[in-house]
């Protein structure tokens, strides 16, 4: 048993918390505790992006697995929380792309292997900062497995998996319409893309008939809207419903495709929406996924007008070489003057952007890899009609989850990158043959790889997993923690990671990822607006560190935590948050300064406990009960208010306050019985504490007599039935009413609480009488009687004022102070606040369904407060008609 150096004067949260992580890792005390009887408890961490700092969105994220990590591991279950972090293609490789271009430098001067270089010294670095800020954080991460999602072994997994998945016809390569961001020049699978409002246009075009005798209500064209001339190039057909009877007449026809004059046929297709503008679209295969299923259908011709960088190409004529938008300027400015344009209307429209680097995304033809995801879809929508069903924690995700893979399309998974995870197929220079394998063809000179890098979702899907060491099914981290038990992350991943983790763990180990996966939401500011960088109201995890401590903003964040939910950052709570653990600093402070003689905690006999002692310890019980139950349902902010109420309220405001009256007092016995009882109390609330506040709990608990190493080991508090006594706690509950009562008559009358004044009590209770008597030390202490009468037989005197508690009235003479017109104000807003409470009681006991449905506790417990409501009610009723027949 060993002490810290005494607790400053004031809490310092800086100096409270340096060196202290560097220890905990040092002492290995993050690692697994190696009983193999123990119950596995294992989390991955979600892999940050090597691509910046962590925000305040990985540190709620963090926060709420280093809680139940660091509680699981005090409960004694055999614990690993696995770090690690993604490589993450296409956010990566924008960032170095961007910092290059400031250099005047693009990837391309570089070459492939040379920017693969720049791109692993930005991952370095970050790497570095990242390792710094969950230090800083106090995250108990084990270390020595962390793994990166372009490392060795991972890299292997991800080449099983492809090729697995290849051999049984489930990856495929194809020519189809994808979403392509022309800035990384790379294609995006569907969820990568975000919608916004552009301002746009309507153009209205004349396509002229190829017959120049022909005409069609006296006209001899059509007229064509869009919003996109520029692609009017790659137009190959016009289109019209088959059953709208306005233009049976032109299916067959032709017309001249302006400002080319190539002939386009007029079809029919079920496409189209006859309700919608004309009735009648062009059809441009190459540029619109609608348009490529239609010319799938009519065996149309597929012509590409724009470059990979969203530049014109060859098949747009004159327009070759400029940009989309510059394109889009010439041509309309072209059809104005050659008599082609009808109108332009503006609009504004949801056009899609590149989640990634923001710019505006085209749908183009491209050959591709995809995961084709029927069957992988199917089999984890079945999975959750088992036992072996991913738990979703709020369970409306489920539902979502469900919705999607209901309606997932095939899974673009090539990425036209040169940072990831580069595709295992290789291309004959001289016969075209593919050959896909884990490793490359032995004669891989006449062999050329393909280009493309997977989608970083691809192996972040195995994470679970991979990190574990599959694909090697004996690998000692895989028997022993997989499936992992809980995932945290939120819910805006659903879709990108939480349901290919499913899907991908499914196909590959036959069992679920993980047991239960808790979704938060999203931290907003102080507004509910979305932190971002064009608001500027984005806030650094690490300043709210260097100015509150780590601890103060992990309470706020778990404090804060409903699953599922939003949560809006407050530096007013931050300085709640601080308070509350200043208040903690302060509490301890007193109790370790009277442990003096105290060696090692040990609770007496309760039979030899006084009132005081015996309340505060079946208070704690309750407390570890309530605590450890919402940790089990990741309840949090429950969680929370159960520990601020039970250390400000019972132990802080009360308790603290009673042991003065026994410490300052002359019997040994009780103070050594009352410094153990603090002891004891103060040990279990910092255990119940460490996982939310790991770093001042630590210090508090090392400065006190204690066993074993540390919080991050010792054993997690559990509920002994013997120290719930509801005796004592309705017993102090009667002394904290009494108490408040008489303080709240001081205020209102402006009577100091140090002056004495008479305290009368009339009651017929007799075990309220016995505890009072019992109990006067207390009654002096926090009430300062000169005088006090207690019993059946007191009689309210005229000029006094009073209250009602249960089972009694209670009345201060303060004849000097008290105004009767106010006494019977006050007494008239009493009786209608107990009218209320008694109404919304009934109320309550006449709802059949919550008396039928409610547990039998509840509903006792709203009875016994009616019948304590209606006994107040009469009392105070019964004051307002004496004071009222005295004047």
């Amino acid at each position: 048993m060993t002490k810290e150096v005494e607790m400053s004067t004031k809490y310092e949260p800086q100096k409270v918390e340096q060196g202290r992580y560097q220890e905990w890792v040092e002492k290995g005390l993050f690692k697994p505790n190696g009983d193999k009887k123990a119950k596995p408890y294992s989390i991955v961490i979600p892999p940050p992006n090597v691509t910046g700092k962590l925000h305040l969105g990985h540190a709620w994220d963090t926060t709420l697995q280093d809680m139940l990590i660091r509680q699981k591991r005090m409960q004694g279950y055999d614990t690993v929380w696995v770090p690690g972090m993604d490589h993450a293609g296409i956010a990566t490789q924008a960032k170095v792309e961007a910092k290059l271009r400031e250099q005047g430098v693009s990837r391309y001067d570089l070459g492939r292997d040379k920017f693969i270089d720049k791109v692993w010294e930005w991952k370095d670095e970050y790497a570095d900062t990242i390792h710094q800020q969950w230090a800083k954080m106090g995250l108990s991460l084990d270390y020595g497995r962390e793994r990166f999602t372009l490392d060795e072994g991972l890299s292997k997994a991800v080449r099983k998996v492809f090729v697995t998945l290849y051999n049984e016809g489930l990856i495929y390569r194809g020519e189809y319409i994808i979403n392509w961001d022309p800035q990384a020049r790379t294609a995006l699978s569907d969820i990568e893309v975000e919608h916004q409002d552009d301002q746009g246009a309507f153009y209205h075009v004349k396509y002229f008939f190829a017959d120049p005798d022909f005409t069609f209500n006296g006209k001899n064209y059509i007229e064509i809207a869009t919003t996109r001339p520029e692609t009017m190039f790659g137009d190959v057909a016009i289109a019209v419903h088959p059953s709208d009877e306005r233009y049976q007449d032109l299916v067959g026809k032709e017309v001249i495709l302006p400002l080319q004059g190539r002939h386009l046929p007029i079809i029919a297709d079920q496409y189209v929406d006859p309700e919608f503008g004309t009735g009648m679209v062009k059809i441009t295969p190459a540029h619109d996924p609608n348009d490529f299923q239609v010319g799938n259908r009519h065996n149309l011709e597929r012509i590409n007008t724009m470059n990979d960088d969203a530049s014109m190409n060859e098949n747009a004529g004159k327009y070759e070489g400029l940009d989309r938008f510059e394109a889009r300027k010439a041509m309309v400015k072209d059809l104005e003057d050659q008599g082609y344009m009808i109108k332009i209307d503006p609009i504004v429209h949801s056009v899609g952007h590149s989640e990634r680097t923001g710019v505006q995304v085209e749908s183009r033809l491209s050959t591709q890899w995809f995961v084709k995801m029927d069957k992988l879809a199917k089999m984890s929508l079945a999975n959750q009609d088992t036992d072996d069903k991913v738990n979703f924690i709020p369970e409306r995700f489920e539902h979502t989850f469900k919705q999607w893979m209901e309606n997932a399309h095939d899974w673009v998974i090539s990425r036209q990158l040169w940072w990831g995870h580069q595709i295992p197929a290789w291309y004959h220079k001289e016969t075209g043959e593919v050959y896909v394998g884990e490793e490359a063809p032995k004669d891989v000179e006449n062999w050329e790889q393909d280009p493309d890098v997977l989608d970083t979702w691809f192996s972040s899907a195995l994470w679970p997993f991979t990190t574990m060491g599959w694909p090697d099914e004996n690998a000692a981290d895989f028997k022993r923690y997989f499936p992992t038990s809980t995932l945290v992350t939120g819910y805006d991943i659903i879709f990108f990671w939480v349901a290919r983790m499913i899907f991908q763990s499914l196909k590959f180990t036959g069992k679920r990822p993980f047991k239960d996966v808790l979704l938060h939401g999203l931290i907003r500011d102080e507004q509910g607006r979305k932190m971002s960088k064009s608001l500027g109201n984005g806030i650094d995890p690490m300043d709210v560190i260097d100015k509150y401590g780590a601890d103060a903003l992990r309470w706020f964040l778990s404090n804060g935590s409903t699953a599922g939910q939003d949560l809006r950052f407050s530096y007013t709570k931050m300085d709640a948050a601080w308070n509350f653990i200043n208040k903690i600093w302060n509490a301890s402070r007193y109790v370790i300064m009277n442990l003096d003689q105290v060696d090692k905690p040990q609770l007496p006999a309760l039979n030899e406990l006084n009132l005081a002692d015996r309340w505060i310890l079946s208070r704690l019980n309750h407390t570890v009960e309530q605590v450890t139950h919402f940790f089990d349902v990741y309840d949090f902010g429950e969680a929370g208010r159960a520990l601020y109420t039970f250390i400000w309220d019972d132990f802080c405001d009360w308790y603290i306050e009673m042991s003065k009256e026994i410490l300052n007092g002359d019997d040994q016995t009780a103070q050594v019985n009352t410094q153990n009882v603090l002891a004891y109390v103060l040990d279990q609330t910092l255990r119940l504490l460490h996982p939310v506040m790991p770093f001042v709990t630590e210090k508090i608990w090392l400065s006190m007599p204690h066993e074993g190493e540390s919080l991050v080991t010792a054993a997690y508090p559990v509920s002994h039935p013997e120290l719930t006594d509801e005796a004592a706690e309705e017993g102090i509950s009667h002394l904290i009413e009494l108490i408040k009562a008489v303080r709240n008559i001081r205020s209102e009358a402006g009577a100091p609480m140090s002056s004495p004044v008479d305290l009368l009590i009339k009651t017929d209770n007799e075990a309220l009488v016995k505890l009072f008597n019992e109990n006067r030390d207390y009654i002096d202490r926090f009430c300062h009687p000169a005088e006090f009468e207690l019993g059946a037989t007191v009689e309210a005197p005229k000029l006094s004022m009073s209250a009602v508690i249960t089972d009694g009235e209670i009345y201060i003479p303060l004849a000097e102070l008290v105004d009767l017109d106010e006494e019977i104000a006050r007494l008239e807003k009493e009786e209608q606040k107990y009218e209320q409470e008694v109404n919304r009681v009934v109320k309550k006991l006449q709802n059949e369904k919550f008396v039928n449905n409610a547990p039998a506790a509840v509903v006792e417990e709203q009875r016994t407060k009616k019948t304590d409501y209606e006994g107040k009610l009469a009392a105070t009723r019964r004051r307002l008609a004496d004071i009222r027949s005295g004047k």
